[in-house]
């Protein structure tokens, strides 16, 4: 049996730099860990779990489309007015949500917000169970046209929403509850599913820096194919802590900070709408040769207060080995690893006046072959996160000993999936109708 492990790291390097806090060198390393192969594959037993009371809450289900196009619309934002709870629309554009009836009067808005629409409300009576809705969202293109950028240099853009931070995005430390789910195929097959409700505490984004950010998990489950021809059993490594280390305006050390700034040139792209408000789009590419590789990629900073409102990113492949360094930790004697593609996407979310973190999506994908083998054997990992609540952080600290570490992996730590109304009352991402094939299927092939 062999074992293949895989790992990608935001930042590949250490690097050492000058800090008056700790009057000396301190070492910076980003530890996303966010890929681990191997081939051991362990059956865990059924944990028995209590759902909540499904009659406490409202459940909300529908489809977001396109008003021109018909076609669904994948990771749209919904979120309860008023409230802090949300969730997002899957692959197929459908979705759940999950209210509390107490926390409700007789009528509650749902906004449904997309990347280039305008938003859409709909009122929903939370005296019963709702029918499936569809939501029609329309292209928000007209008003765009018109928009002309002046006064700002791209770099200097950048500059000015970092200088920012502090006054868009929340002073105080906060309790966020996310859903998260990571995939792996192998082609088209799935052969790892794993999902979990988990707790992160975020300090102030006053401190840059996530040192002192926390993962803990709630409950979590997962599928694992058993299939003999899988010799190769993905794995993600680190698992939510992605989250922790993904969110750029809180984590400078990874796009934002004076140096990395340095290493990028920076472009207007065309401006685009979100959540009813117009947005620069800042995209950057590597100016520089380093050691490691870096990242293609853009920014989108709301026009008015100059916060980040998303950012999507993707490590630079044209330099392979580079490229395989930054990604590839440890692999079989004989076996060839090739990444084809490794991107993020992180966005936020305006409340109040303030920006939150609102999603995190990861997707790496590579090619793995034998030498001497004709051809070879396509992998995709995928993981995501959305937020479903937020609170305010009081006496809500997470202990290091009781967090996820960034060294753990979370199918090792969950139970498997057979107990239909396993998450309760908790908000999650909809699995998408290919997702929900998969998983019946692993789920036949561990009952033979």
């Amino acid at each position: 049996m062999q074992i293949f492990t895989i790992f990608t790291s935001i930042s590949p390097h250490t690097t050492e730099r000058k800090t008056k806090r700790e009057g000396g060198v301190m070492k910076t390393l980003n530890p996303l860990l966010t890929m681990l192969a191997a081939i051991l594959l362990m059956p865990a037993p059924t944990a028995a779990v209590t759902p909540r009371e499904e009659k406490t809450h409202l459940t909300v289900n529908g489809v977001v489309k396109d008003r021109n196009s018909k076609k669904v619309i994948p990771y749209a934002n919904i979120n309860v007015v008023g409230s802090p709870h949300g969730t997002v629309s899957n692959d197929d554009g459908d979705f759940t949500l999950k209210i509390a009836r107490s926390a409700t009067g007789s009528d509650i808005s749902i906004e449904i917000s997309h990347l280039g629409y305008y938003n859409s409300q709909i009122k929903v009576d939370s005296t019963s169970t709702t029918e499936k809705l569809t939501i029609w969202l329309s292209p928000a293109v007209n008003q765009l046209r018109e928009v002309v950028i002046t006064g700002y240099e791209p770099r200097r853009l950048v500059e000015e929403a970092v200088s920012k931070i502090v006054a868009n995005y929340d002073a105080n430390p906060r309790l966020l509850t996310g859903f998260y789910r990571e995939t792996a195929q192998k082609k088209k097959r799935y052969i790892n599913v794993s999902e979990a409700v988990v707790d992160l505490y975020k300090t102030s984004y006053r401190n840059p820096g996530v040192e002192q950010d926390r993962v803990q998990l709630i409950k979590g489950r997962k599928l694992i194919s058993t299939k003999v021809s899988d010799t190769l059993a993905v794995k993600l490594l680190g698992g939510p802590v992605s989250a922790v280390y993904l969110d750029v305006v809180k984590n400078p050390d990874l796009l934002l900070s004076p140096e990395m700034l340095d290493f990028y040139d920076f472009y207007f792209e065309e401006m685009t709408s979100i959540d009813r408000r117009l947005q620069y789009v800042v995209g950057f590419r590597p100016r520089r040769v380093l050691p490691h590789a870096l990242y293609n990629g853009r920014f989108y900073i709301d026009r008015e207060r100059l916060s980040f409102t998303r950012a999507e990113f993707s490590l630079d492949l044209s330099d392979l080995p580079k490229a395989i360094q930054s990604v590839l930790h440890r692999k079989p004697a004989g076996l060839r690893f090739r990444p084809t593609e490794v991107s993020y996407r992180v966005s936020y979310i305006d409340r109040e006046g303030r920006s939150d973190l609102n999603y995190v999506y990861a997707h790496i994908a590579f090619k793995c072959d034998w030498k001497r083998k004709l051809f070879s054997t396509n992998y995709a990992i995928q993981s995501e996160m959305v937020v479903t609540d937020r609170q305010p952080a009081i006496d809500s600290r997470i202990s290091w000993k009781d967090s996820f570490k960034p060294n753990e992996v979370l199918s090792d730590d969950v139970s498997s999936f057979y107990d239909e109304d396993f998450w309760g009352a908790y908000n999650i991402i909809e699995p998408s109708e290919s997702l929900e094939h998969a998983v019946k299927r692993l789920k036949r092939q561990r009952e033979r």
